[in-house]
Formats: structure tokens, C-alpha cells, sequence
């Protein structure tokens, strides 16, 4: 067993706008499993959005508004690409943190 014990950063915000948090566990309780469900439907509507702006930038004539709802929401989902891929970055073992690893 490692002795890393980071808390989770959770994918949603608490209802004043701050960042919430999770204890380490097993990975199998209930708050664990919506915030995995949560991280992966963030990822997939991430991709959705892209295929989505791909679309409208590539067209030289699309719309102002069109364009400006295509950056309002790549930027959403950027946060929330970004606030995953930092959640996982916080979770991954750190160097010399497993003492029974040879180099």
C-alpha cells in the first residue's frame, strides 16, 4: 500500500462556486462512482462539442452567434477537461511514493 492519500478533486463545483473534494477510499463508493460517471460524460460531450465547432468554424460564413455559442461551449468544456485532467494528474503516484520500487 502507498502511503499517496491526495483528496479527490470532484468534478463539480459546491453550490458557492468553490472546488469540492473527496477522501481517499477504495474508488468504489457512491460519490467515487458518479464523480467517474460524471468525468466521462464531461470527456465525451468535450468531443461532441469539438466534432460540433469543427463544423461551424470550417464554414466561412457561419453566423456570429454561431460562432460565439461554439466558443462560449468550447470553453466549458475545456474547464472541464482541464479540472479532470488535473483530478487524475492529483491521483497518480508520485515519484518515490511507492517504497518498493526499484530504479
Amino acid at each position: 500500500m502507498t502511503a499517496y492519500t491526495a483528496l479527490r478533486l470532484l468534478p463539480w463545483l459546491s453550490a458557492e462556486g468553490k472546488p469540492c473534494f473527496l477522501a481517499p477510499g477504495d474508488g468504489g463508493g457512491i460519490v467515487s462512482r458518479l464523480a467517474d460517471e460524471t468525468e466521462a460524460r464531461q470527456l465525451a460531450d468535450g468531443l461532441d462539442v469539438l466534432r460540433s465547432a469543427r463544423r461551424v468554424l470550417d464554414d466561412p460564413v457561419s453566423p456570429n452567434a454561431e460562432v460565439r455559442y461554439t466558443a462560449i461551449r468550447l470553453t466549458e468544456c475545456l474547464a472541464d477537461v482541464l479540472r479532470v485532467a488535473e483530478s487524475r494528474g492529483r491521483r497518480l503516484p508520485q515519484p518515490g511514493d511507492d517504497e518498493g520500487a526499484r530504479s
